[in-house]
């Protein structure tokens, strides 16, 4: 179900809870709203449609990939961008990093660990700080 884009700064800067097995429908619901938002968004976490769950959704040069509980586990060649976000009004200046490692959960809830780079790397480091509770 396509959910409200959520801009409460109170609720975004709170930290996301850890998944279960019943999170399956919030995932669902991001991936529907990111679909629909599709025209003006890349990437969303669970806390941008009011779920406090670490659950990110993310285009990945057109495939869409669901992510649960996402730790970057390791980082390379930082570099200064600006982001924008459907949760937030503006631009905003942040660092990121052009190489990443991540660990997390797939759709199936089995254990994956892989590299991500350029683009789909920046997207999945803005949710990981949706879910930690970072807004840049």
């Amino acid at each position: 179900m396509v959910k409200e884009i959520n801009k409460d700064i109170i609720l975004l800067s709170q930290k996301s809870q850890p998944t279960t097995d019943s999170d399956r429908g919030i995932a669902d619901d991001l991936l529907d709203t990111l679909k629909a938002n599709s025209e003006r968004c890349v990437g969303m976490a669970a806390n941008m449609i009011g779920e406090l769950k670490n659950i990110i959704a993310v285009n990945d040069n057109g495939s869409y990939l669901i992510m649960y509980d996402p730790q970057i586990i390791k980082a390379d060649k930082p570099y200064d961008t600006q982001e924008g976000c459907l949760s937030l009004d503006g631009v905003r200046s942040t660092t990121r990093y052009k190489k990443i490692k991540v660990r997390y959960l797939d759709s199936s809830r089995k254990l994956k660990i892989k590299t991500f780079e350029g683009y789909t790397a920046q997207i999945i480091q803005h949710e990981i700080d949706h879910c930690n509770g970072i807004i840049i």
